[in-house]
């Protein structure tokens, strides 16, 4: 059903973390303490009541809100609070992410929290001896099996198989499965796991919005199949749309809509980024981006611990990995992060990111703008706007979060581009100009291409790289949603080869009528310019060997004299006559009298026909001349 709109949230009279109703339990209020949440945001004290007095809710607030907390407080406090432990391979509750990297931050706020709870710590740490051979680790304290716990476990596609993943499910019994929608299907739909109405509590779905723009709308519903319909379900985004609706009428049972507006110095907003978090742009040409961008780094005070830097594509990010270090402040770690990663390079470059004890930069794209709450993120820079204009708000809200200051920038190409602005504030997403002194000029943007161009050459791999990420950035361009603002045809190419320090302009569809001889590149030696990789180098030797050798002798070929090639052809025409005259012998050989006759008869035929045709070509030769 759809949820109750007319339904009003009671305002909680405190947010002391304390003063809820059911109250909290004691462990949990030790937890919060022990976190340094001194009191619950918005959404945490309108949401925490409803779900856990046995009510549905769809849950719309501004990212960096507090959501996580907001769910999975109800869920581990049902849990705990029935009346009997879940059974053996029973399944309680389940949280389905869109990501792996989100489904990894939720399942390790939820094991943090769960350190506070002597059952549920007591079992974690049973599970990794089961599991990790390495783990000694002894029990400090045994507790009766019967003794409620949270036993949570995480399910990724591609960094485990679901065989074994199914197995430590087994062994370890655990009773809450995060994960994203593909794996938890297969997982669900096994035998051996059981989620029946008596055992099961709770389903949540995070940033439901992205579930669905990622295609998962199928395997949402095979899930939703396989669980009982007597459960509590929270639904949480950052935006409801008309998709999500569809979700919330077949999942969830009247539920109460909670929407969390930001509150500013006028009263309530309707803005969908919180407070905290400052948007700007800042207008710049494609050439000038990463000057501009180097200027930030230097000169945003106080200096960030932590920045994202967004592109658009996984092969721009490969290709900027290499120029960027060139750029950073000292001691700044830069750390790439995209989809096309494998499962395990992406989980370490992460945790790299989200650890590491000097500033950061993280190079990314739209894999890392939903729902990843990554502590001390204090700017974001988003060089290339999101072909998806919803991802905006959440690359945003990467920063600014949990009250924290924050400052999200955009860089803006000047022309139709600048449109974008007046776009963001018709979705109620207002961003304003960047008023800061950057040393950003045509002369410096020279000086950085030239020097990049430099590093380029140092490396025949890099402008590799670099060729399939420009044409892969033109192919996300040209798809933008908001495609009245972001056109082809209003592109310079030149100032775009500039900027993305190319040495070559490489041939694409949508470049086809530019006249390419108004882009700068430099001169290269393209027979010298060598691979870093010596086994590369030398593949990249034998392949232009070769071709040599062919290309001469299709020269020697074409340059065979006239007559030689006449004599050739007419030997050719004397063999396929030959041929001929002897398959027609051979084929009158193996017929009878009869079909003898009836061949020559067919034959006077077919002259018949030709001396006919041939008469009257004569006579229109004729009555043309007349």
């Amino acid at each position: 059903m759809a949820p109750d709109r007319g339904a009003t949230v009671p305002k909680p009279s405190s947010r002391a973390w304390d003063a809820l109703t059911p109250a909290l339990s004691e462990w949990i209020l030790d937890a919060t303490a022990s976190m340094h949440f001194s009191k619950m945001t918005p959404v945490q004290a309108s949401t925490i009541p409803l779900f856990m007095a046995h009510k549905d809710v769809v849950v719309e607030a501004v990212t960096g809100s507090g959501k996580t907390l907001a769910f999975l407080i109800p869920l581990v406090e049902r849990i705990l609070r029935a009346e009997e432990a879940t059974k053996k391979h029973h399944v309680a509750a389940i949280v389905i992410s869109p990501t792996r990297e989100l489904a990894t931050q939720i399942h390790g706020v939820l094991t943090s929290l769960l350190t506070f709870h002597g059952p549920s710590a007591a079992a974690m740490n049973a599970a990794k001896r089961l599991t990790d051979p390495e783990e000694t680790e002894e029990p400090t304290e045994v507790y009766p099996a019967t003794t409620p716990k949270v036993q949570p476990q995480l399910l990724l596609g591609g960094s485990s198989s679901a065989a074994q993943d199914l197995s430590k499910f087994l062994k370890t019994s655990s009773n809450v499965l995060i994960g994203t929608p593909g794996r938890l299907l297969e997982i669900l739909s096994s035998p051996y796991v059981y989620a029946p109405q008596s055992s099961f509590e709770v389903l949540v779905l995070d940033e439901a919005d992205r579930l669905l723009d990622l295609g998962f709308k199928d395997d949402l519903t095979k899930i939703l199949s396989l669980l009982p319909k007597q459960r509590r379900t929270g639904l949480f985004s950052a935006s409801v749309s008309e998709a999500v609706d569809q979700i919330i009428r077949v999942g969830l049972r009247n539920p109460v809509r909670i929407a969390v507006k930001v509150k500013g110095g006028n009263g309530v907003q309707d803005k969908m980024t919180p407070a905290s978090l400052k948007m700007a742009y800042l207008i710049t040409p494609a050439s000038q981006k990463v000057v501009a961008l180097k200027e930030l780094l230097h000169k945003v005070e106080p200096r960030p611990l932590r920045t994202i830097v967004y592109l658009s594509t996984c092969a721009a990010v490969d290709y900027f990995q290499h120029l960027l270090p060139t750029i950073l402040p000292t001691n700044v770690l830069l750390v790439p992060l995209h989809g096309k990663h494998p499962s395990n390079v992406r989980d370490k470059n992460f945790t790299r990111f989200v650890n590491a004890a000097s500033p950061a930069v993280l190079l990314t794209t739209d894999v890392a703008a939903r729902g990843l709450d990554v502590p001390q993120v204090d700017l974001v820079v988003q060089v290339d706007p999101p072909s998806d204009p919803k991802a905006f708000i959440h690359r945003c809200g990467r920063a600014g979060r949990a009250g924290r200051k924050g400052l999200a920038i955009i860089f803006l190409q000047p022309g139709h581009e600048e449109d974008y602005i007046q776009f963001l504030e018709v979705r109620k997403t207002p961003i304003e100009k960047l008023e800061m002194n950057l040393q950003v000029s045509d002369g410096a943007a020279k000086e950085m291409t030239q020097a990049l161009q430099k590093l380029v050459l140092t490396d025949r791999a890099i402008h590799d790289k670099a060729q399939k990420a420009f044409v892969s950035w033109v192919r996300s361009y040209s798809k933008h949603q908001a495609s009245s603002i972001f056109r082809i045809v209003d592109l310079d190419w030149n100032d775009l080869v500039q900027g993305w320090a190319l040495v070559r302009f490489p041939k694409m569809p949508e470049a086809k009528k530019y006249d390419r001889t108004q882009i700068e590149v430099p001169n290269v030696d393209w027979e010298e310019y060598a691979y870093k990789d010596k086994a590369r180098e030398k593949q990249r030797r034998e392949a232009v060997n070769t071709e040599v050798v062919e290309n001469v002798d299709k020269k020697r070929v074409s340059n065979t004299a006239w007559s030689e090639k006449a004599e050739q052809k007419s030997a050719r025409e004397v063999k396929r006559t030959k041929r001929e005259a002897k398959r027609v012998y051979l084929r009158g050989t193996q017929l009878n009298e009869k079909e003898r006759a009836h061949e020559a008869e067919t034959q006077q035929m077919i002259e018949q026909v030709r001396r006919q045709q041939l008469a009257a070509a004569r006579d229109v030769d004729f009555e043309g001349f007349d």
